[in-house]
C-alpha cells in the first residue's frame, strides 16, 4: 500500500474514532468535529512520525521522477513547435 495511503487511513481512523467518541459523551456535532480534528492532527504528529517521514520520502522520490519526464516533455515540445514552424504556411481557403 502507498504511504500516502496509510497516513490518510490512519488520520481519517483517528478522527473518526475521536468524533464517535465525542458524540457519544454527548458535544454537538460541530464542535466534536472541530475537537476531533484537532485531536487527531495532535496524535498524528505525536505518535505517527514514521508514517509521516515515509510519506514525504515517497512525495519527493515521486516529484523528482516527475521532473524527469518533464526534460523530455520539454525536448518532445521543442521539436514539436520546430516542425509546427516549418510547415506554418498560409493556408488555402
Amino acid at each position: 500500500m502507498k504511504p500516502w495511503v496509510k497516513y490518510s487511513l490512519v488520520r481519517i481512523g483517528v478522527f473518526a474514532l475521536a468524533f464517535g467518541v465525542m458524540l457519544a459523551v454527548g458535544v454537538i456535532w460541530w464542535l466534536a468535529g472541530i475537537l476531533a480534528a484537532i485531536i487527531s492532527l495532535c496524535i498524528a504528529y505525536i505518535f505517527f512520525r514514521a508514517l509521516r517521514d515515509e510519506m514525504t520520502a515517497d512525495l519527493a522520490q515521486r516529484r523528482v521522477r516527475g521532473a524527469q519526464s518533464d526534460a523530455d516533455a520539454a525536448a518532445e515540445d521543442t521539436a514539436d513547435d520546430a516542425s509546427d514552424s516549418r510547415s506554418d504556411s498560409p493556408n488555402p481557403a
